[in-house]
C-alpha cells in the first residue's frame, strides 16, 4: 500500500489519540471522533487510505449494512478484509475503518448514497454494488430522482469500476444502464411505488411479469448475469449455487446474490463466496433473539416504507405478540408521514403494541389500517406486556438503538 503523507500520519496519530481518549472517557469505541479528527487535518486522508486496495463499495437505500457483512465474509475467501464494524457509513466512519485496517488489500465498505459520487472519487473502487434505490427521510435525502441522477453522474466518472447492479430496481437499473462495465443481478424487489414512472423520460413504466420496460425510452430490464432459483444461486456459465442462509426474508437472499457477485468480480470461488455469505447471523444487533423475561425478543429495523414493508413480511405468524417502536428523532426523520405508505397487515391472532416516542402516531395508522392494537410507549414495557413466548420487535432507527443499549444495561 503506498505511504501515507506526513499530513497524514499525524493526522491518523490525532485521530488514535482521539479515540483513545474516547473510550477512556466512556464515550463509546472512538472511531468516529477519530475520523473526523483525522478529515479535519488531512482533508485528503480517505484518498491516501485507498491507494492499493481493491475495494468494493455497497450503496442502496436498504440492505447496505446486511450485504456489506455478506461481501466481507465472502471475500474473506480471498483474504484479511477491511470494513466498518458499527455500519458508520458516511466519510469519518469510512476512514476509521480504513486506518484500522492498514495493511489489508482488499476492502468493502459500507456508503451512504448521498455520499456514493465523493466516495467513489476518493477510493476509485474495484467494485460498487447498487441494491436499491427507494423514499427514505425526505427532511434529509430529498427527492428520490435527483439522487438517482446523481449516482449515475458520479459512477460516469468511473468506467472501470464494475458495478453489480440490482436488474429488478427501475432506479437502480437506470444508475447504471449506461455505464460500460455491469454485472446484473436478479435481487427481487419489493417496493415498486418510487419506481412508477420512468427516470428517464417521466412516461409510466410497465411491468409484465418479473420484466420491466419504460413507454417513453428505450430503457427495459436487463437481462441478469445472477438471478434466484429457489434456494438457488444460477450465475454465469450456468453454475447452480445451493444459497443456505442464516438470516431471514426474501431480500436478504438478494443481498447475498449481490456480494457473492461481487466477490467473485474479484476473483472469488463461486462456491465457496456462496458458503461464506450464508454465515452471516447478526448485523450491529439485527435479526438476533434477546430473553426478556417470559419473552423471546426477535429484534428487527426498518428505516424507511420499503424496509418496513420487507422486514414486516418477516414476521412470524404464530409469534405471541408484536412490537412495533417508532420514534421520530434527527436520524429517523422527523417527518413521520412515511408511516401512510407502509401496508400495515391484520396480524390474526397475535396481540400488537404500538411503542416508542411516537406511539400516538404509529396507533392512529394502526387504527387506520383496521389492526387492532394497544398502546405502551416504553418499548421493554410493552414486550413484558405480550403474552409469554416469542415476541417480534420491529423499530426504526434510534428506537433500535435505544432498546439495545436498554438491554445491555440489564445484563
Amino acid at each position: 500500500m503506498a505511504d501515507i503523507t506526513v499530513r497524514g500520519r499525524l493526522a491518523l496519530r490525532a485521530a488514535a489519540a482521539a479515540s483513545w481518549a474516547s473510550q477512556k472517557a466512556g464515550r463509546g469505541k472512538g472511531s468516529m471522533i477519530g475520523g473526523l479528527i483525522a478529515l479535519q487535518i488531512d482533508k485528503t486522508i480517505m484518498d491516501q487510505l485507498g491507494r492499493g486496495r481493491r475495494t468494493v463499495l455497497v450503496t442502496g437505500t436498504n440492505g447496505k449494512s446486511t450485504t456489506t457483512r455478506m461481501t466481507t465474509a465472502a471475500l474473506s475467501t480471498l483474504g484479511k478484509v477491511a470494513t466498518q464494524a458499527d455500519g458508520a457509513n458516511m466519510d469519518a466512519g469510512i476512514v476509521a475503518a480504513l486506518s484500522a485496517h492498514r495493511g489489508t488489500q482488499l476492502a468493502a465498505i459500507e456508503v451512504d448514497e448521498l455520499h456514493l459520487p465523493h466516495v467513489t472519487d476518493s477510493l476509485n473502487p474495484s467494485v460498487a454494488v447498487l441494491l436499491n434505490l427507494s423514499r427514505d427521510q425526505l427532511d434529509r435525502v430529498g427527492e428520490i430522482n435527483m439522487i438517482e441522477r446523481k449516482l449515475r453522474a458520479g459512477l460516469a466518472r468511473h468506467p472501470q469500476t464494475v458495478v453489480i447492479a440490482n436488474c429488478d430496481d427501475v432506479l437502480v437499473t437506470s444508475i447504471a444502464y449506461d455505464h460500460p462495465n455491469v454485472v446484473w443481478v436478479a435481487a427481487g424487489s419489493g417496493w415498486s411505488m418510487d419506481a412508477t414512472s420512468c427516470p428517464r423520460s417521466g412516461e409510466p413504466i410497465v411491468w409484465e411479469g418479473a420484466h420491466w420496460r419504460s413507454t417513453g425510452t428505450d430503457f427495459e430490464r436487463p437481462e441478469p448475469n445472477w438471478w434466484l432459483d429457489g434456494d438457488e444461486l444460477v450465475g454465469p456459465d450456468g453454475v447452480r449455487l445451493p444459497l443456505k442462509l442464516a438470516l431471514p426474508g426474501r431480500a436478504n437472499k438478494g443481498n447475498a446474490a449481490q456480494a457473492v457477485a461481487a466477490a467473485v468480480a474479484l476473483g472469488a470461488d463461486p462456491a465457496a463466496a456462496t458458503t461464506a455469505a450464508g454465515t452471516v447471523r447478526e448485523i450491529a444487533g439485527r435479526y438476533r433473539t434477546v430473553q426478556v423475561g417470559e419473552h423471546a425478543a426477535r429484534l428487527l429495523l426498518a428505516k424507511n416504507p420499503a424496509g418496513w414493508q420487507e422486514a414486516l413480511s418477516m414476521i412470524e405468524s404464530d409469534s405471541a405478540g408484536l412490537v412495533i417502536a417508532v420514534n421520530g428523532q434527527v436520524p429517523d426523520g422527523e417527518d413521520l408521514s412515511w408511516l401512510w405508505d407502509v401496508r400495515f397487515e391484520h396480524f390474526e391472532g397475535i396481540q400488537v403494541v404500538a411503542a416508542g416516542e411516537r406511539a400516538t402516531d404509529l396507533a392512529v395508522r394502526l387504527t387506520y389500517a383496521g389492526v387492532r392494537h394497544t398502546t405502551v410507549p416504553d418499548p421493554l414495557h410493552a414486550i413484558a406486556s405480550c403474552p409469554a413466548g416469542r415476541v417480534e420487535v420491529l423499530a426504526n432507527y434510534t428506537a433500535f438503538r435505544d432498546l439495545n443499549r436498554d438491554l445491555e444495561e440489564r445484563e
